[in-house]
Formats: structure tokens, C-alpha cells, sequence
């Protein structure tokens, strides 16, 4: 759609002048659909066909688009191309495909970059961690986390809000101090047996510490994500929408058990993380699980 409109621009008025952003658009759009192919197409027109100056936001969406479909060798090889010093969005956009695609290695190099580039943001120390976590590789994960604390840089704390009757409710990981608590608990327990019986699977990578497998799958289904969405659906009406805020980035596995409870409970689910906005409904994902 959005390349469908920039072409009626192009052709509906010939003083209609794409700019610098009007391509961050497009390589944005390309990037969230995984079509690379367009994408790049699009990115090799701008300065043949449009005389636009490529900059570091648009290498950016193109090593977006290359991760995004898997294709990281594609895009680190890109990065080492690129005819100046890559960015930190640059670096974060590869750190953030090597944890979907669980590449640990090229992850730390993108890691590495960026402690030198932004060496006081702890969200890219957290991101790596994680990534590491879910290779299975614990002991390099723990340590990713006490350099963290070694250097003086603090993690935010995954935290939920979602509004009922003009009342905010916050919740965190495992968290059973909210006043209706049995009544949320008890209808976690009954989504995940009517979830399993459609064939959701829990995800124990996405538990970020070492323990038995039973614990890994008990550690994730206990995400303030789900906590949050069991108290939306115990205190919205189901006509309204439940709309969820989350101050970092959703987990992989809440993606997955978001999409299955959109289906089994007919309830449209928005939630809103600190990259995008995510609208379930029947089982599908606006971010067509890129991202």
C-alpha cells in the first residue's frame, strides 16, 4: 500500500518531488512486509531515478530488511560496504535481527559496536544477553549481565500498564500483588490449557535464566504480558478492544500466545512496546511477525 501511494504521488503531480524521508518510508514499509526483493529494488533507484542522497537512515531499513528475512551474513556484508562508519541504528538494527534469528555470534559483534558507539545504554548489553540466553549459552549470558552491574549502568525493569475505568493497573514478571489476583490466575490457567489444546507450545528459550526445563516454561508463562492480558480480559467488556503498553520490547513467546488467545477468544489485542504497535486479531499479528 505504501509503495501503491508513493507511485500515485509520482504520476498524479510531476512538482510532487520525493525527499530523503519519502524513501525511509518506503524501505520502513518493505522492511515490516519482508519483501526484500521490492526493497532493495527501491533502494538502488533512489539515487539512478530520483537523484536522492543515500544516508544513514536509509543503509539502516536495508540492513532492517536483510535481518528481518534471515539474511544476516547479507546484511553484516552490507555494513562492511557502506562508505562511511556505520551507525548506531545501523549496528542496533543487526543486534536486533541476530536475537529473532537467535545468531549469537554476529550478534556480539554488533553488540561490540555498539558498546563503543553508545557505551551507556544498557538495553544493548540486555539485548545481547538475552540473544545468548537463548542459545543456550548461560554462563556467557550471565556475564553479559554482571558486566552490566560492573560498569554501573542499571536495566529498566520490564513493566505492563493497561487502563481500566480511567484507572491505571501496572504489573511485572510473576507478579501477584494486584487486589483480583486468583481471579487473574485463574484465567491464565484456563487460557493455557485451552491454548495447548490448540497447539500452542511454550517457548522456554525465551526464559532469560538457567533452570530446569519445567521452571523455563512456568518462568514464561508467568510474563507481565500474559499477567496483563488475563486481567484485560476479567475487566473489559468483550466489544472493547484491550489495550496493553510495555515499556520494552515484547517477548517472542507473548507474540506467539497473543496471537493464539486473539483467536480462541475472539477479543481484539493491542499492545503497544517500545518498537511498534501490535494488533491481534483472529490469530494474526499487524506485524505479520516481523518484529
Amino acid at each position: 500500500m505504501a509503495v501503491a501511494v508513493f507511485e500515485k504521488m509520482l504520476s498524479s503531480c510531476s512538482e510532487m518531488i520525493p525527499n530523503y524521508v519519502t524513501f525511509v518510508c518506503l524501505l520502513t514499509a518493505c522492511s515490516r512486509a519482508g519483501n526484500v526483493e521490492l526493497g532493495m529494488d527501491i533502494f538502488a533507484s533512489m539515487r539512478r531515478r530520483h537523484a536522492i542522497e543515500l544516508g544513514p537512515e536509509h543503509y539502516a531499513c536495508i540492513v532492517d530488511l536483510l535481518g528481518r528475512a534471515g539474511m544476516l551474513k547479507q546484511a553484516y556484508d552490507f555494513i562492511m560496504k557502506m562508505p562511511f562508519r556505520p551507525t548506531i541504528s545501523i549496528w542496533g538494527a543487526l543486534l536486533g535481527a541476530c536475537r529473532i534469528h537467535r545468531n549469537p555470534e554476529l550478534g556480539r559483534i554488533a553488540a561490540e559496536n555498539l558498546f563503543q558507539l553508545d557505551p551507556k545504554d544498557s538495553g544493548n548489553f540486555v539485548v545481547l544477553s538475552n540473544s545468548l540466553a537463548a542459545a543456550g549459552r548461560w554462563e556467557e549470558a550471565t556475564n553479559v549481565r554482571k558486566e552490566i552491574k560492573d560498569i554501573g549502568l542499571k536495566k529498566g525493569t520490564g513493566c505492563i500498564w493497561i487502563a481500566v475505568k480511567n484507572e491505571v493497573h501496572i504489573f511485572q514478571a510473576k507478579d501477584t500483588f494486584h487486589e483480583r489476583n486468583s481471579e487473574i490466575h485463574a484465567t491464565l490457567l484456563e487460557l493455557k490449557r485451552d491454548m495447548e489444546e490448540a497447539g500452542y507450545i511454550a517457548d522456554p528459550t525465551y526464559a532469560l535464566y538457567d533452570l530446569e526445563e519445567e521452571e523455563k516454561v512456568s518462568e514464561v508463562w508467568l510474563h507481565s504480558e500474559k499477567i496483563a492480558l488475563a486481567f484485560g480480559l476479567i475487566s473489559i467488556p468483550p466489544a472493547v478492544p484491550i489495550r496493553i503498553t510495555k515499556n520494552l520490547r515484547m517477548c517472542g513467546d507473548c507474540h506467539s500466545a497473543f496471537k493464539f488467545i486473539s483467536r480462541i477468544t475472539g477479543r481484539e489485542l493491542i499492545v503497544r512496546d517500545n518498537a511498534r504497535f501490535h494488533q491481534f486479531l483472529a490469530g494474526r499479528c499487524s506485524c505479520k511477525d516481523f518484529w
